[in-house]
């Protein structure tokens, strides 16, 4: 089966670029380690950016980070979406994908998630994708960079 990409828009205004921000706990450790998933964020079939810097602090970084707006998101030790969305402070419910309102669907590697999306367990390599108000065809793989 071949994958088809679907050219998809980064939305305009502040709700499709949302800020970094840390709601954690912060150690100093270093921030190329960890495991690895991609997260893509959809809103009215637009894209919605995973900041550069969600937990990380001045001198220190939480259990869960991003260091730039790729989507790529490190974790250490067992953590699940909902553990992402509570280090960034941002909203993910069934109903609820930031400050976006409507029925929240969520893919791991291409296939539907059903149940609560805070409950998506994170994988080394995965490929995870929130939408709402809306469908984009959802991503099978992401080809990570090497470390």
């Amino acid at each position: 089966m071949q994958t088809v990409l679907v050219p998809t828009p980064i939305g305009a205004g502040p709700q499709y670029h949302p800020r970094p921000a840390i709601h954690s706990q912060c150690t100093e450790s270093p921030l190329r380690a960890g495991a690895r998933v991609h997260v893509e964020l959809f809103a009215n079939r637009r894209v919605v950016i995973v900041p550069a810097k969600v937990g990380v602090g001045s001198h220190c970084r939480a259990r869960l980070w991003t260091i730039d707006p790729t989507g790529v998101v490190r974790f250490e030790r067992r953590a699940t979406l909902g553990d992402l969305f509570r280090v960034w402070g941002r909203a993910l419910s069934r109903t609820r994908l930031l400050g976006f309102r409507g029925a929240v669907l969520a893919y791991r590697n291409g296939v539907a998630w059903h149940g609560d999306p805070r409950r998506v367990p994170l994988r080394d390599h995965d490929e995870l994708v929130l939408e709402i108000r809306g469908y984009v065809p959802p991503h099978r793989f992401y080809r990570f960079p090497r470390r």
